[in-house]
């Protein structure tokens, strides 16, 4: 029995989406690493008193990441990628595996070969949803870590000290429990995402193999790439600038937020205080982050697959 049609499928392209998500998470990092500093800047913090006040002002996209390498050096913008990669492998090996064995298996394809978008939708989003719920603790170490370089130029005592130890920190102050702080902006984030990634690629690919002259090839997957990157990004990027700030937020001794109350507080907050616009603080690391992540995670993954003797996506 070939892997195509064995019982071992949705393991093993849970491995080859690992496998292509780890490369380009690995590429792209620092523009992350960019995009989350660019996020945590105008928000309020606490001073040494327990008062709040406002932070740095916000610097732009070029000069943060330009203050990174100054500031800090040259290999801190990939400070967090073990945890990033980490996250990946479990995120984007769930979703994918989830996406194709629902799609596939549960919701099925016209006879024509389509998928109607509101099927591609409704996958889409959950698979993305369940797959970042399992993840959430990855992506909480990871931005916490992705802080530190600032915490230090700050003058501000170093929280973590590595993944292990931020794992350890987190589980110490807020319980099994802290590992999924929030999760609920992670997940609503993660949704949309997938909404704008998985969906727009899927249907994007198969309308172009459909309606024009275009074959299954690196061509065809970069064109569907391309649109899936700039709706992921924005859909994606309020819930992630509130999923930061919910993470990095400092927490008391029962793992409960100093700063936001909940998702929703903290959207109004920075609503309130900074504009709407806050909430796409961020919008174009991530756009040029998705851009060539997408690109390079769904080249790589098609032509793992291919050389793996698995069906193109």
């Amino acid at each position: 029995m070939s892997q195509e049609g064995g019982r071992w499928r949705p393991a093993t392209k849970f491995m080859l989406s690992a496998c292509a998500a780890a490369v380009a998470e690995t590429v792209t990092f620092p523009l992350d690493l960019t995009k989350t500093r660019l996020q945590i800047q105008g928000e309020a913090v606490q001073d040494q008193h327990g008062g709040r006040r406002r932070a740095v002002p916000y610097r732009g996209m070029i000069r943060t990441a330009v203050g990174i390498v100054k500031e800090e050096g040259l290999f801190k913008l990939w400070q967090g990628v073990t945890p990033a990669i980490f996250r990946h492998v479990v995120y984007t090996g769930s979703r994918m595996a989830l996406y194709e064995q629902m799609r596939d298996l549960v919701f099925r394809r016209n006879e024509d070969g389509s998928f109607p978008l509101w099927k591609a939708t409704l996958v889409g989003m959950m698979s993305g949803a369940t797959a970042q719920f399992i993840a959430s603790p990855t992506d909480l170490v990871k931005v916490q870590m992705q802080m530190e370089g600032k915490r230090r130029l700050e003058g501000k005592p170093p929280r973590v000290h590595g993944m292990y130890h931020a794992l350890m920190k987190i589980l110490s102050e807020g319980g099994i429990r802290g590992l999924w702080a929030g999760w609920l902006p992670n997940v609503q984030r993660a949704a949309l995402v997938s909404l704008g990634d998985l969906t727009t690629y899927d249907t994007v690919k198969h309308s172009l193999l459909r309606n024009t002259s275009l074959q299954d090839n690196s061509l065809c997957h970069s064109l569907a790439s391309i649109c899936s990157g700039v709706v992921a990004a924005t859909m994606g990027t309020p819930a992630d600038v509130i999923k930061t700030r919910i993470m990095n937020q400092p927490r008391d001794r029962q793992g409960r937020g100093l700063l936001y109350k909940s998702s929703f507080d903290c959207l109004m907050q920075s609503v309130k205080g900074e504009g709407f616009w806050s909430l796409y603080k961020g919008f174009l690391p991530t756009w040029m982050r998705m851009a060539p992540w997408s690109l390079t995670f769904w080249i790589t993954f098609e032509q793992i697959r291919k050389l793996a003797g698995v069906s193109s996506f």
